[in-house]
């Protein structure tokens, strides 16, 4: 099968993780890939942006700024267009993205058939976090889009809701969570002894946010007694507050900033972990870490909500709290970090959920090429019927 890729990413991020290792499922499975997107996506470095695009929103209005995300339809349908000659794809695989709308355009007029993967509700996100300006707009679009798909993959089962709200029928969205490659992982469970003499390492990897909840961490840190380490790897807006913040409480020596770390490292890294957090969750979001924590055999603290809910099982394969509940979380910690017995039923559980519900690219890839093969099937059916 030929599948062509499109996208509008344009830093490397979870976003470029998703779109690397999801490629990378599809060519391992046999598949023709032509990935098409932003010329500067390649010269990106990882959790970087390029520089024009961060200029662009320094300095441009953010209406005007908006305007300029639709116009590159323009070039990005041209591009599309030129590819899709050249290549003749069986389907369009369109990482869904704000105001991009050239794959759409492509699929209609070239009939071809169109998937759309979406990770969020971007319109609602950026209204909330961005300061969307062209709210009414960039919701059409949104719309648009997925409308337009054939199919519609969404990685929870509230962005499956919040697809169907907007009319795109239930029939054609299908649930794909985000995954991860399991054989990358070495699950570090200790199978023996105890915690007695030694320190327990709580961790956390991502992108910083002040809403992520490691303050609560920090501040937990601060207070306990445990013989605890937090190790919080990455980069974000928070960083710097949060630093501040573990040298004002006095726990500076027990807090560890190790900045962004590259994908090839983050295996070896969680093996340093006992206990992994996932402190907060928007509902909608399919949280890459959480797959990977689990890959590595780690016992997780994660929010009780249905997205988290969808993935894993409290008491069975991680450890839920109630994110209304003050000192829920730190609670949760304090728990796992004493009993020594309950990490290691954790953690070789989450990663037994992993293999056993087959949560990883190769997975998801399959599951999308065996629809395309089905719907392209039927295509060629109804045309045949109709000579």
């Amino acid at each position: 099968m030929r599948i062509l890729y499109s996208h509008r990413i344009q830093s490397h991020d979870g976003q470029s993780v998703h779109l690397e290792e999801l490629v990378t499922a599809f060519r391992v499975a046999g598949h023709e890939v032509l990935v098409v997107g932003p010329s500067f996506y390649a010269r990106t470095e990882l959790g970087a942006e390029s520089r024009a695009v961060a200029l662009a929103r320094r300095l441009l209005p953010g209406a005007v700024a908006e305007l300029a995300e639709l116009a590159y339809n323009i070039p990005a349908w041209l591009a599309l267009e030129r590819a899709a000659a050249a290549f003749r794809p069986d389907i369009i695989y369109e990482r869904y993205n704000l105001y991009y709308l050239a794959g759409a355009w492509l699929a209609r007029r070239r009939r071809i058939l169109f998937y759309v993967e979406v990770n969020a509700p971007l319109a609602d996100e950026r209204g909330r976090f961005g300061g969307l300006r062209l709210g009414r707009i960039a919701r059409g679009a949104e719309r648009f889009v997925w409308r337009a798909a054939d199919r519609v993959f969404a990685v929870s089962g509230e962005l499956k809701q919040r697809i169907s709200a907007a009319g795109v029928s239930e029939a054609c969205i299908a649930l794909t969570p985000n995954g991860v490659v399991p054989e990358r992982f070495r699950p570090q469970i200790r199978e023996s002894g105890s915690d007695a003499g030694r320190t327990v390492t709580l961790g956390f990897i991502g992108f910083v946010r002040a809403w992520h909840g490691i303050e609560t961490v920090i501040r937990g840190m601060a207070e306990t007694a445990q013989d605890l380490l937090f190790v919080v790897a990455g980069e974000g807006p928070a960083l710097e507050d949060l630093e501040r913040l573990a040298r004002e409480l006095g726990c500076a020596g027990r807090v560890r900033f190790s900045g962004l770390v590259g994908r090839e490292e983050v295996p070896q890294l969680l093996e340093s972990f006992d206990i992994a957090l996932q402190p907060h969750a928007l509902s909608y979001a399919s949280p890459l870490k959480l797959f990977e924590y689990m890959a590595a055999g780690l016992a997780i603290v994660a929010p009780d909500q249905p997205n988290i809910r969808e993935i894993v099982v409290h008491e069975e394969s991680a450890l839920l709290f109630n994110p209304s509940e003050e000192d829920a979380l730190w609670r949760a910690i304090i728990r796992l970090a004493t009993d020594h017995a309950l990490r290691v039923r954790l953690g070789r559980a989450a990663r037994e959920v992993i293999l056993r519900r087959d949560f990883t690219w190769r997975g998801n890839a399959v599951r999308v090429t065996s629809m395309a093969e089905a719907d392209l099937s039927q295509r060629h059916g109804a045309a045949v019927a109709l000579k």
